[in-house]
């Protein structure tokens, strides 16, 4: 195969460095060139908070190319501090700034690749720009921030925003002897995932001595005696030595718009599935481009290193004249979180909701808890899981938290998912077990065993928030644990019925309320509503999770090294 043309690659770290990677495997006689207005061409950006945290201790370790390697190994011609300042579709020119010597000249292309990627969003508020506020998007970023910690002078931190960015530095400054405040204008961190998974977040954060502020955003910042002045919409100020700045990304498009590049109403580039802009010879990769979601098959912009790279791909073998398509985005994320893994695919409950769909008639959910590895093997801790399904099994999205083992099940779920499978492939899925590393089954076969419980109308789920609306009148929460298990935790306001004597004891309970059953984590309590059902109660639902779920997003109940939780 020969490509033999000039390509012209805007951008580098994921996409671009991608695609000029694999064009250059593709072609060894090809004209590459790559532009990059900052010294970094390819690094490390999710790395970047833990440098800061010294989890990673070597800077250069968070370098993945540098020019030069990307000139010796692959022979292609890397510009960094060479800026594109403007796109010449009718003359197929780019207007390039050196800033290494203030020069302008252009540079001619066959093929075109913009992966400018995207920035940090700064909202127009009063103060945001002053000294003390920094964004973490760049090597630069992390250098001087870097700096800043390492003089020993900054013992308070604010965090602004509660994604991906804004937990890792919460956590890393923390780790640094830092007092900080994580502030969240939503009710929730992690956008992701939804409100029952992420209060499991929210505790293990509080737990870890970082102050959690949701539901609350910047009015305005100010700057006083040397510290940043935060001034909430409640009215709660603040008085820090650093602000980290992580409310969001917004794409890099500006180019593309000048050009004449069609973009979406976010101002993400519109491609279609060979990842051809709207003229001709022009393509987009990365964050800056709009991307279908593989689950809903609609349009969206999900700024993540994986795509990326994968576009990257898929853009060089089309240029090359490859039968290549991308077929959209999953969304597929994993983040640490403090002592917790928190792991999400496709879409989750809010988006069906704000989509219009009911629940359980256009969707149905499990949620369940299960132990990481073999509960007799030791070190086994829980996990809880999500998945969100419709009547005939296909998966919409599912969300796992854990201190370990969220990571392979969400990749695990995100396969199925990508080679078009339901949660009845889930039961059948034959995974790999040994005490230390699994159970016969896996808390993926267990998600699938209990889904289909749900089609089969054999299990019904209450959350315990959704208890707690509840009039208590209106319904009897039935304990079937053990009695030395109640006796180090009691549920409140729980009829205590051991499992075993449930059958000969169900003239104490009334049969006009709906039976809320609970357990440790489900599994017995999931037995004792299939008995209360085959003896003619109609509504009986299982306590989502069971005592592990309830005291872990509560705080009600024991503490930590008495019964299983969310957190080590």
């Amino acid at each position: 195969m020969s490509i033999s043309k000039k390509t012209l690659i805007i951008g580098g770290v994921a996409g671009g460095a991608s695609t000029a990677a694999k064009l250059r495997r593709l072609d060894e006689n090809a004209e590459i060139i790559m532009l990059e207005r900052g010294e970094y061409i390819s690094y490390a950006n999710c790395g970047l908070p833990y440098f800061i945290g010294d989890v990673i201790t070597e800077r250069e370790a968070l370098l993945l190319q540098t020019p030069e390697a990307m000139k010796g190994k692959f022979n292609i011609d890397v510009r960094t501090l060479n800026e594109a300042v403007k796109i010449n579709p009718d003359s197929k020119t780019v207007t390039i700034k050196n800033h290494a010597d203030g020069t302008t000249y252009e540079e001619s292309y066959d093929n075109l690749v913009i992966a400018t990627g995207s920035s940090p969003v700064k909202p127009p508020i009063p103060g945001i720009d002053g000294e003390g506020i920094h964004t973490l998007w760049t090597v630069p970023d992390t250098d001087k921030i870097k700096a800043i910690t390492s003089k020993g002078d900054v013992h308070t931190a604010a965090v602004i925003g509660g994604g991906f960015i804004g937990l890792e530095m919460a956590e890393n400054l923390h780790a640094a002897g830092i007092k900080v405040s994580l502030i969240e204008a939503q009710n929730q961190v992690m956008a992701p995932f939804d409100s029952d998974m992420a209060q499991l977040l929210h505790k293990n954060i509080s737990d870890n001595g970082v102050e959690l502020l949701l539901g609350d955003g910047v009015k305005a910042f100010s700057r006083a005696n040397d510290k940043t002045i935060i001034n909430l919409t409640s009215g709660k100020l603040l008085e820090v030595d650093l602000v980290i700045l992580a409310i969001g990304v917004r794409p890099n498009s500006a180019l593309a718009k000048e050009a004449g590049i069609e973009l979406n109403a976010k101002g993400g580039i519109k491609v279609n599935e060979r990842l051809e802009t709207s003229i001709k010879d022009i393509y987009a990769v990365g964050d800056v481009i709009e991307v279908g979601h593989f689950v809903t098959k609609e349009p969206t912009m999900i700024p993540l290193a994986g795509p990326a790279n994968k576009q990257g791909r898929i853009c060089a073998n089309i240029i090359a004249g490859l039968d290549d398509k991308y077929e959209g985005t999953l969304g597929t994320s994993v983040a640490k979180v403090f002592d917790l893994t928190a792991a999400s695919v496709g879409i989750n409950e809010k988006a069906l909701i704000a989509a219009g769909k009911v629940a359980d008639v256009d969707y149905h959910k499990a949620i369940i808890v299960q132990k990481s590895h073999a509960g007799y093997y030791p070190g086994a801790m829980p996990l809880m899981l999500k998945a969100l399904f419709d009547k005939n099994g296909k998966i919409f999205g599912a969300q796992i938290v854990g201190v370990k083992g969220a990571d392979k099940r969400i990749d695990t779920i995100a396969t199925v998912m990508r080679l078009g499978g339901t949660v009845h492939d889930l039961t059948r899925l034959e995974l790999a077990y040994a005490p230390p590393y699994s159970s016969a089954k896996d808390p993926v076969n267990m998600l699938g065993f209990v889904a289909e419980n749900v089609l089969n109308g054999h299990a019904s789920f209450i959350t315990p928030n959704e208890m707690f609306e509840l009039d208590e009148s209106t319904y009897t929460l039935i304990d079937v644990r053990e009695q030395m298990e109640v006796d180090m935790f009691q549920m409140p306001n729980a009829l205590h019925m051991p499992f075993g004597t449930v059958r000969n004891r169900l003239e104490e309970l009334d049969r006009s309320k709906l039976i809320v059953v609970t357990c440790a984590i489900g599994v017995r309590a999931y037995n004792v509503a299939r008995i209360l059902q085959a003896h003619g109660f109609e509504n009986v639902k299982v306590l989502t999770g069971g005592t592990t779920f309830f005291t872990s997003i509560t705080g009600i109940g024991p503490k930590p090294t008495d019964t299983p939780c969310f957190s080590k």
